[in-house]
């Protein structure tokens, strides 16, 4: 198989923390993603004076987890393909992550003003700091002033040296952001853009006239011998809950669909499946 990640990508991965990876999903998968995040929200996108009322967050999170839109990108090859040489193993668990829908800043909805963040999603006060990769796929074409995904390029390298000039008290989870260079990341749908777990990262302050869509995701080593974990994760899926640690939708949305339907991949990616016997490492 054709690599995704040249060595041009990889030394740009080194020094700056993240990487995009340009047409990963195709334009039907974007599709019934974004007419299942309208779906969940009760909108339409052609009214966007409705687009301001709950169950919408100004903040962006859509709070839906285990659609059959959001599987099927998941356990597409070329996904797992691109966290495969990150990780460089094939054998990864995919997260059961959330979807993303900011709408616009307006002067007339005052109480949906969000200027973005910057933050970890992590403790960054505990040692060690194992590695690990987050990342997010653009569902539509997204503009630097469409809140948008935005980060600090190259802090993973010099993480270490900052927590030194920083007060005893910091915040682990938000930097102070005083001498921080952040740079806002456009990207084309279908683009898959991967961070290293350091890199200070958000989304931004959407000043267009259209909502950010975006879905999350990310992959990390299957740990199969674990069977309380496994079970866990098949247990989410099956009964499509969102993981520990998440708000999840109080309405029970998704309980109204059958769980999502599986690819041989897809199943390994979950656990329910295990991946003994397939190749460790990626050619």
């Amino acid at each position: 198989m054709e690599k995704l990640l040249s060595a041009e990508d990889f030394s740009f991965w080194d020094k700056n923390g993240y990487v995009v990876i340009p047409d990963v999903v195709p334009p039907q998968n974007l599709q019934a993603v974004i007419d299942e995040i309208w779906d969940f929200l009760g909108m339409s996108p052609d009214e966007p004076d409705d687009w301001y009322r709950e169950p919408a967050t100004k903040g962006g999170m859509v709070e839906m987890y285990q659609t059959q839109g959001l599987w099927n990108n998941r356990q597409h090859p070329k996904v797992h393909q691109a966290f495969s040489e990150i990780w460089g193993t094939q054998k990864l668990w995919v997260s059961m992550d959330r979807a993303n829908f900011k709408p616009p800043q307006r002067e007339d909805k005052p109480d949906w003003k969000h200027e973005g963040m910057i933050h970890w999603d992590l403790d960054t006060s505990k040692r060690p700091i194992a590695f690990g990769v987050q990342g997010v796929l653009y569902l539509e074409d997204t503009g630097e002033d469409q809140g948008t995904f935005q980060c600090v390029p190259g802090f993973h390298r010099y993480f270490e040296e900052w927590v030194r000039s920083q007060p005893e008290d910091r915040n682990p989870s938000h930097p102070d952001l005083e001498g921080l260079d952040i740079s806002k990341i456009a990207g084309k749908a279908g683009d898959l853009l991967i961070w290293h777990r350091l890199l200070a990262h958000g989304n931004s302050v959407n000043r267009s006239d259209r909502p950010r869509l975006a879905q999350y995701i990310t992959m990390s080593p299957a740990n199969d011998v674990d069977e309380k974990a496994r079970k866990d994760r098949v247990h989410l899926w099956k009964e499509r809950l969102s993981p520990k640690g998440f708000l999840g939708d109080e309405r029970r949305w998704e309980e109204n669909n059958p769980p999502a339907e599986l690819t041989d991949l897809g199943r390994r990616l979950v656990g329910l499946d295990t991946w003994s016997g397939q190749p460790e490492e990626v050619d």
